[in-house]
């Protein structure tokens, strides 16, 4: 019998293989993003069912053994070949054993990293891509996502069955995922079927719902394999595989979630919970009742709605305004439950915003400058604006090498993206006045854009003029919202990502570059001019007053020497020979101001011998100013 498990084993191997290997090329083929998620699923039970059926043939292995050596135990006297121990005896069941202590906790510890992974990346590329229809060939993807759900619950309900009846605790497994595997490919199938009837994002909900699950069964994973550690060990006691989930359990088979319930709880503590009198009493008699009770709460829990702080909600009935409670402030409120009453919120105090043209590329670094060269939006697509172009340079005629002359059109195109920031202030006016409030304030705003870049000149419009187009343009765009009663306000209009368009931008900028190169000469021949005239006005001032102060000074001393001469004529006629003698004495004195000087007094004797020593004698200060030189040592 176990052998004949552990060939149902390798069918279920099988068989899921080429399952998981088709989906994936359907998968590749129709674009489907729940089949996607759905191959996760198939490729987790592919594991599980290798691991198995490795374990079912270890046990296989173990089995053959014992009989072996039961059989030789039988025909011999018990000897010393039968005393060794159990490691010694059985290799198989030490193979084994060390299989389910070592290996086991380590593939489920990467069955759960795989399946919490795989859940992570694919909500956020879902996430990405939920607007982009991506399904292709419907019709062949509901065939054969159709045609394996069939083949998978087949076979999975007969594995279950034989598992159940046969108490095959290895197959459970790998069943377990085959049926999962049967329904979820229905449920591909089905958003398959919701897409080709026209709702092209069924298919995404799927795929999200599909992650979801996911998500849970890699967290029923790590849960087990904490519980793991502290479970208690009964020897003797068969245990249930560690990679085997009981949610895909449940899921595979529903009818049997009072009876996996029960095997959890025995397994968990070590004893059997189902035999107790408060199990029978409380789970198998009250489930029903507990079940409806707890649905009736959650009917109920639904009448109860809690408006966030900076919200408003609004309240319908039955899919119509109720008089009078339209609109719900922040704070509690009684309704009657869903689907009766539906509370629909809406962030009135939040900025919001949309933009102009095509969308900002938020990949690139913030904080660096891009170029005009560089495209701004996101897959290098942006949107052109015709603008005015009333430069002077611009209706200059321009002839070719033809020699046609032609004149410029007085029209160019702008490019980037245009921000456009609003808030909700009459929220009653915003949902019921018109259809779709955002779609209509952005082909609002969209003509009032196209209307204002018309009229305004490029250059100025990128430059000293932005801020004053700005304002006016919030303006137009604010007066066009209110005409039509959508009960919003315009908070700003930015036009700070204008550009030239990024095929034209680097002549542009060589335009530009030229324009300011020649205005920078035009700048500094002003200034060198201003320079030359300047100096020379200088220098002819200087040469000016030089000359007048030379012509003064001459006369003032022409004056002074005249003065000085009709004065001395006085002094003489005063005292001839004083003034004589004294002029001698200060012509004498000018005249040996830098001549050496010896005095020589009169002595009694009658022979005076006078010795003079001419050399120059070196000055004290520059003796002791030398510094000593240094000794060495």
């Amino acid at each position: 019998m176990e052998k004949n498990a552990q060939k149902n084993g390798l069918i279920n191997l099988l068989v899921m293989v080429a399952v998981a290997i088709a989906a994936f090329a359907v998968t590749r083929l129709t674009n489907s993003a729940a089949g996607m998620v759905a191959l996760i699923f198939l490729a987790v039970a592919v594991l599980v069912n290798v691991v198995s059926w490795f374990q079912m043939g270890l046990e296989q292995r173990e089995r053959l053994e014992r009989l072996e050596l039961e059989e030789l135990a039988k025909g011999h006297a018990r000897t010393a070949m039968f005393e060794g121990g159990d490691s010694e005896v059985f290799p198989a069941q030490r193979s084994r054993e060390q299989f389910e202590r070592f290996f086991v906790p380590i593939f489920t510890v990467v069955l759960c990293i795989i399946q919490a992974g795989s859940a992570y990346f694919l909500w956020r590329w879902l996430t990405k891509a939920v607007g982009t229809p991506l399904l292709k060939e419907p019709t062949v993807g509901l065939s054969l996502f159709a045609l394996f759900s069939l083949v998978l619950f087949l076979l999975g309900k007969f594995s279950t069955t034989m598992a159940r009846l046969q108490n095959l605790r290895l197959l459970r497994p790998g069943a377990s995922y085959m049926l999962l595997g049967a329904y979820l490919c229905a449920t591909v199938t089905v958003g398959i079927i919701c897409v080709w009837a026209g709702s092209p994002k069924a298919d995404f909900y799927v795929a999200h719902g599909l992650c979801v699950l996911l998500a849970l069964v890699a967290a029923e994973t790590l849960v087990n394999l904490v519980l793991e550690i502290y479970r208690p060990r009964v020897k003797g006691k068969v245990e249930r595989p560690l990679y085997e989930s009981r949610l895909v359990g449940i899921l595979g088979q529903p009818e049997g979630l009072i009876t996996t319930a029960a095997q959890a709880l025995d397994y968990q503590f070590g004893f059997k919970v189902s035999e107790t009198w408060f199990y029978r009493l409380f789970v198998e008699r009250a489930l029903v009742g507990l079940i409806v009770l707890q649905a009736a709460a959650l009917f109920l829990s639904t009448g109860v709605v809690f408006i966030e702080p900076g919200e408003q909600g609004l309240l319908e009935r039955f899919g119509k305004p109720v008089e009078g409670r339209t609109l719900l402030n922040p704070g509690p409120h009684i309704v009657w439950p869903r689907p009766i009453d539906k509370v629909y919120r809406f962030r009135t105090d939040q900025i919001q915003s949309f933009e102009i043209g095509a969308a900002p590329n938020t990949t690139q670094d913030e904080g660096k400058v891009i170029l005009w060269t560089v495209a701004h939006a996101k897959g290098d697509k942006e949107d052109n604006f015709l603008v005015a172009a009333r430069g002077n340079e611009l209706q200059e005629s321009i002839t070719n090498s033809a020699g046609e002359t032609r004149r410029p059109p007085p029209v160019s195109l702008l490019t980037g993206t245009i921000p456009v920031q609003f808030q909700i202030t009459n929220l009653i006016a915003w949902e019921y006045n018109n259809e779709d409030a955002p779609s209509l304030m952005h082909d609002l705003a969209a003509r009032e854009v196209v209307r204002m870049l018309a009229g305004v000149d490029m250059i100025e419009v990128m430059s000293s003029k932005r801020l004053e187009t700005a304002q006016a343009l919030h303006e137009r765009i604010q007066q066009a919202v209110s005409s039509r009663g959508l009960g919003a306000s315009i908070v700003s209009v930015g036009l700070q990502d204008l550009h030239p368009p990024v095929k034209v931008a680097p002549d542009f900028e060589k335009v530009i570059a030229a324009t300011n190169t020649a205005r920078a000469k035009v700048l500094a021949a002003r200034a060198d001019a201003v320079r030359t005239n300047a100096l020379a006005g200088a220098q002819a001032t200087t040469i000016v007053n030089t000359e007048l102060a030379s012509a003064t000074r001459t006369k003032a001393g022409a004056l002074a020497n005249a003065s000085l001469f009709t004065n001395q004529i006085t002094a003489y006629e005063a005292s001839p020979s004083f003034y004589l003698e004294r002029t001698y004495l200060d012509t004498f004195v000018r005249s040996t101001a830098n001549a050496r000087k010896y005095v020589m007094l009169t002595t009694n004797a009658q022979l005076d011998v006078h010795i003079f020593d001419l050399q120059e004698k070196i000055r004290p200060d520059i003796l002791t100013d030398v510094a000593a030189p240094p000794v060495k040592k």
